[in-house]
């Protein structure tokens, strides 16, 4: 009897303008272009998709059932730009039928760089959530589904999270099926929801490929394909972005129409149903260990984190940003470390990368620059411009002044 479980993420960085070495200005983030950019996602894929979403819920009376995570940069932008949009999130939430998940607040790479940020950005998320939503997550998803054990290890000694979602990838799974729950090496409470990434991929990459061999999908089709778990898992994990819904996929490839008729394809067969994370983590047991000692993530091919950390570019950028942390926290200025905690969203780093994309329409689709040099340098000139500010915050000046009076 598989549970199909459906999680979106729902995410859109603050793209930056344009920046050179001789600019001064403090406003760092491109305002027209993210106000444009979310109205027009909001447009083709927030709105209609909630909507879809909401009458599925209701035609099948509860029945159907999804998790979202959301990022609080989205969340600003949503609340400034398409505030219809967080309506209809409200009213997903109050169906009873929708589990919001956790995740870095800034959509960050900051467990790499600094477990204490990791974890301030975590709360600041939860809060959040529970603020708007009514709810306090209880299963963790990463940035870009990046895992390990120490990931895991790090989750685990929050003391507040079930579950983990990330990447069903074929070299930590060895051989086994991504359709049971695991459990991390060291012993803990929380479970590993694992993607199904063949199936998630055929909705979110492969759907409108004419050159697919499966093309068209069809929801009779991709249920059949369901059924086929049954004896071999628990639960058929269906992790997206949800862009894909109208963005990604547009509206003319019959994207909204397959999942229109999905759960009642899938629902024919009466040992089917759908599950959240948390539903899934309470209802089915962990049947093995996954061994993660390295990081992976759901990008490209891959399911590594050469998309973010794959160049000098990269690297020196990501090194740099952290490296300015407690500098940053101890101006006390609250909007610089706003500024500073935007820089950390894993976009910017995306827009770096210099490897070839085997899904890569999909990654630039919402790439501002012509070349990742050109991200590279605006980024940097941006980060000089912020250490600056570093020095001119009122505590340092009272510093200064202090210094000066005592005739240092």
């Amino acid at each position: 009897m598989p549970s199909v479980c459906f999680y979106f993420q729902v995410h859109q960085p603050y793209r930056l303008r344009h920046y050179t070495v001789f600019d001064e200005d403090h406003r760092y983030f491109d305002t027209f272009k993210n106000k444009s950019i979310c109205q027009k996602v909001a447009n083709k894929c927030y709105l209609p998709t909630n909507r879809l979403i909401l009458d599925l819920i209701k035609r099948h009376e509860g029945r159907f059932r999804v998790a979202y995570s959301i990022t609080g940069v989205l969340l600003e932008q949503l609340a400034d730009y398409a505030p219809e949009v967080m309506s209809t999130f409200d009213a997903l939430a109050r169906t009873g039928c929708v589990e919001f998940l956790a995740e870095t607040y800034y959509h960050s790479l900051s467990f790499l760089y600094s477990r204490n940020e990791f974890h301030e950005q975590i709360f600041k998320h939860m809060d959040t959530i529970e603020n708007l939503f009514g709810q306090r997550p209880r299963v963790f998803r990463n940035t870009e589904l990046i895992y390990s054990n120490d990931l895991a290890e790090a989750i685990e000694e929050m003391g507040v999270f079930d579950g983990i979602i990330t990447e069903g990838a074929d070299r930590i799974l060895e051989g086994r099926s991504p359709n049971f729950l695991y459990k991390p090496p060291k012993e803990g409470k929380a479970k590993l929801l694992l993607k199904n990434y063949a199936l998630s991929d055929d909705i979110a990459f492969r759907f409108s490929n004419r050159g697919w061999s499966e093309w068209p999908l069809m929801s009779h089709k991709f249920s059949d394909w369901v059924n086929k778990v049954n004896g071999n898992g628990y639960v058929v994990n269906l992790f997206m972005d949800y862009e894909t819904f109208g963005e990604h996929q547009w509206e003319d490839t019959g994207i909204f129409n397959f999942m229109r008729q999905l759960p009642e394809e899938i629902m024919k067969n009466p040992d089917n149903n759908f599950k959240t994370p948390s539903e899934a983590i309470a209802s089915y047991p962990a049947t093995d260990v996954i061994n993660v000692p390295g990081l992976i993530s759901w990008a490209d091919t891959e399911r590594d984190l050469s998309a973010w950390l794959g160049n000098a570019m990269q690297s020196n950028a990501l090194h740099e940003l952290y490296r300015m942390e407690q500098k940053i926290k101890k101006t006390g200025d609250k909007t610089i470390l706003s500024d500073w905690r935007k820089l950390q969203s894993s976009d910017h780093f995306y827009y770096m990368c210099t490897k070839y994309f085997s899904d890569g329409d999909v990654h630039k689709y919402f790439n501002p620059y012509d070349s990742p040099y050109d991200s590279y340098i605006n980024f940097m000139n941006v980060m000089g411009n912020l250490e600056k500010r570093c020095g001119k915050t009122p505590q340092n000046r009272q510093k200064v002044m202090s210094q000066l009076e005592s005739g240092i």
